[in-house]
C-alpha cells in the first residue's frame, strides 16, 4: 500500500487478495461476495475513497457496511490489513495461484501444501520429485501424474478464460502502477483475452521486473518475465528501451497472426513511427486481429454515444430508480436514456405486465419534466414467447419509445424452431432492436443455434436493429457478427444492459466490441440525436 493515502485501485486490490484467500480459508461465499463487491464498487468510485473513510462518509457507498468499513479504516490508517497478513501466512497464494493456472480447484492446491508442510511451488516441486505426493490423502496416481506434469510445465496448454472486464481492470491496474500501457488481447479489447501482457519503457529492465514482481496482485513469478496473480491468471511483462518502445507495444499489442504479416519491424519510440516505417496506416488496437485490417474514416468513439438504449431500473431487476438512472446518463453528457425493464415472461426477475408499463410512464414523465432538455425514453424488453410473438399487447408496445426483443428462455432449441421464432419477432411494427442475438454467456454459455445470417437479412428487410451489449458476460455481438452485419448494411445499437448506476459504464466494452467489427459512427444507431433516432425508427405496419 503506498504512501499515507490509498488509491482507489490500491483499496480495490487488497480487497479482492482478501476475498480470494478468504474463499481459500473456507470462509462463508456471502462474506466472499460481499468483498468482491466492494471491490468492484471501490475502483468505479469516482471519489477518493479513502477520503471517504477519514470523513466517516464511506458507507454512504452502497454495500459498504461496518465490517468492509473497518478494514477499510484500518487499510487508510496503517497501510496494511492485519487479517490479510495472516490469510498470507496460513494460506499460500503462490500454490492456489499455481493450481488454478492449471485447472485445478485451488483449495486443493492448498490443502496438498498444507499436508507436505510446503507454501511455495519450488518446494511443491523438490517434494513432488522425492515421491511424497503418493503420500497425501486423495491424491491417486492419475491425480499425481496432473500434478508432476503441470510441474514440469509451468505454462499451461491453454489459459484461463477471463471476461473481458476482468482483464482489462487486472491490466489497467499493473500499467498504472508501473507507468505502462496495456497490451496483450485487452488492449485490442477481445471479448474472451486469454494474452494478458503490460509494456514498460525502461533503462533499467532489472529495476522494472523488480517492481512488477512486487505488486500485490503478483503472487509468484514463473519467469523473469512472467507473473501469476492469485486466481492462477499469467500476466507477461514486456520491458523494452524508450527508443524501441512502440515496436515492442505493437509486437505485444497484435495478434501473433497480424504482427507476422507486417514483416520486420523497425525500431520507434512510438506506435504512429513504426507503422510510418512500414508505409501502413496506423491501425488502432481493435484492428489488429487478422492481417489487412483497415478503420473507416469515422471509426465508433466512444464520445459519439448520445444515449444509452437499454438500462434497467427498481421497476425490474435494477438497482436504482428511473431519476436516479436519468440523472447518471445526464452526467456523462448523454442526451436521453431508455429504461427497457424486463417483461413477466422471463420469469426468473420481476417483470412489468401492462398495467406496469403504463404505471411507470407517469414516473419517466415526471423525470422528464425536470430534466428536460434531457429525455427518458419509454422503453421495455420484450420476451419473445414461443410462438415468435411478443409479451405485451400490442396496443401498449406502440405506446412505447423504444422496444427492445429478447430471447431468454428456449436458448437450446434447434435451429431452425430458433431462428424462426427470432425472426417472427424481428417483423413485428414495435420491434426496434434485437437485444444480445447469441445469446451467449462468456465462458458459461456458447452461442445459440441461431441462423444469425438470416436473422441479419430479416434485419435489413426490417430496421430491426442489433445490439451489441455491453454487459461483461454477454459482449453480444461479437466484433466478428459486428462485421457481418455490418457488411450487409444492418445497424447496430450499442447499449450497456445497465441493471445500476456503474453498471453505464458497460457503454465501453459495447463501443470497443463494434469497433473490433469495424463500424463506423453512422451505422450506430445512438449516436444520432433522439429525434433522429425515433423518426428513423418509425416502422409501417406490415
Amino acid at each position: 500500500m503506498s504512501g499515507v493515502s490509498p488509491t482507489n485501485s490500491e483499496l480495490a486490490a487488497a480487497l479482492d487478495e482478501y476475498a480470494a484467500l478468504l474463499e481459500l480459508a473456507d470462509a462463508s461465499a456471502y462474506a466472499t461476495r460481499a468483498y468482491r463487491r466492494a471491490a468492484d464498487l471501490i475502483r468505479t468510485t469516482p471519489a477518493s475513497v479513502a477520503d471517504l473513510v477519514r470523513d466517516g462518509r464511506v458507507r454512504s457507498l452502497r454495500g459498504i457496511g461496518s465490517g468492509i468499513e473497518g478494514r477499510l479504516r484500518e487499510l487508510v490508517e496503517t497501510g496494511r490489513l492485519a487479517e490479510l497478513e495472516e490469510l498470507r501466512e496460513s494460506v499460500s497464494p503462490e500454490l492456489a495461484a499455481f493450481g488454478r493456472m492449471h485447472g485445478f480447484a485451488a483449495k486443493r492446491f492448498v490443502d496438498i501444501g498444507a499436508a507436505l508442510d510446503v507454501r511455495t511451488v519450488a518446494e511443491l516441486r523438490s517434494a513432488a520429485a522425492d515421491g511424497r505426493l503418493r503420500d497425501v490423502r486423495g491424491v491417486g496416481a492419475e491425480t499425481e501424474a496432473r500434478i508432476l506434469a503441470a510441474l514440469a510445465s509451468p505454462e499451461p496448454e491453454r489459459r484461463r478464460e477471463l471476461m473481458l472486464s476482468d482483464a482489462r481492470a487486472l491490466s489497467e491496474r499493473i500499467a498504472g502502477a508501473l507507468g505502462g500501457a496495456v497490451a496483450g488481447d485487452p488492449r485490442r479489447w477481445h471479448e474472451t483475452p486469454m494474452r494478458l501482457a503490460v509494456a514498460v519503457a525502461s533503462e533499467a529492465p532489472e529495476e522494472a521486473r523488480a517492481r512488477f514482481a512486487a505488486l500485490p496482485e503478483i503472487v509468484a513469478m514463473l519467469g523473469a518475465d512472467l507473473g501469476m496473480t492469485v486466481d492462477g491468471v499469467p500476466v507477461e511483462l514486456v520491458v523494452a528501451p524508450t527508443g524501441r518502445f512502440g515496436t515492442a507495444l505493437v509486437r505485444a499489442t497484435g495478434s501473433a497472426e497480424y504482427v507476422a504479416s507486417i514483416g520486420p519491424l523497425p525500431e520507434a519510440a512510438d506506435e504512429a513511427a513504426v507503422y510510418r516505417a512500414v508505409g501502413l496506416e496506423y491501425l488502432p488496437p481493435e484492428l489488429r486481429e487478422v492481417p489487412g485490417g483497415r478503420a473507416p474514416d469515422d471509426l465508433l468513439e466512444e464520445d459519439a454515444i448520445r444515449g444509452d438504449l437499454h438500462c434497467h431500473s427498481t421497476w425490474s431487476d435494477g438497482r436504482a430508480a428511473v431519476r436516479e438512472m436519468a440523472e447518471a446518463a445526464l452526467a456523462r453528457g448523454y442526451e436521453y436514456l431508455a429504461i427497457c425493464d424486463h417483461t413477466t415472461g422471463v420469469r426468473v426477475v420481476q417483470g412489468l405486465d401492462a398495467d406496469g408499463v403504463r404505471r411507470q410512464a407517469a414516473e419517466i414523465a415526471e423525470v422528464n419534466a425536470e430534466l428536460a432538455p434531457f429525455r427518458v425514453l419509454r422503453g421495455i424488453e420484450c420476451d419473445i414467447l414461443p410462438d415468435g410473438s411478443l409479451d405485451l399487447p400490442d396496443e401498449v408496445l406502440a405506446e412505447l419509445d423504444w422496444v427492445q426483443i429478447s430471447l431468454h428462455a428456449g436458448q437450446r432449441a434447434r435451429r431452425k424452431e430458433l431462428t424462426a421464432r427470432v425472426t417472427h419477432a424481428m417483423r413485428h411494427p414495435a420491434a426496434r432492436c434485437l437485444s444480445h442475438p447469441t445469446g451467449r454467456i462468456v465462458g458459461h454459455r456458447p452461442e445459440n443455434a441461431l441462423d444469425l445470417e438470416q436473422a441479419i437479412e430479416t434485419a435489413l428487410e426490417t430496421g430491426c436493429a442489433l445490439e451489441v451489449n455491453g454487459l461483461p458476460s454477454r459482449l453480444d455481438l461479437s466484433g466478428a457478427h459486428v462485421r457481418e452485419a455490418l457488411a450487409a448494411g444492418v445497424e447496430v445499437v450499442c447499449s450497456s444492459d445497465s441493471h445500476s448506476l456503474a453498471g453505464l459504464d458497460n457503454m465501453r466494452y459495447a463501443v470497443h466490441v463494434a469497433r473490433r467489427g469495424g463500424a463506423p459512427r453512422s451505422a450506430v444507431m445512438n449516436t444520432r440525436p433522439v429525434d433522429e433516432l425515433l423518426a428513423r425508427g418509425v416502422r409501417a405496419q406490415r
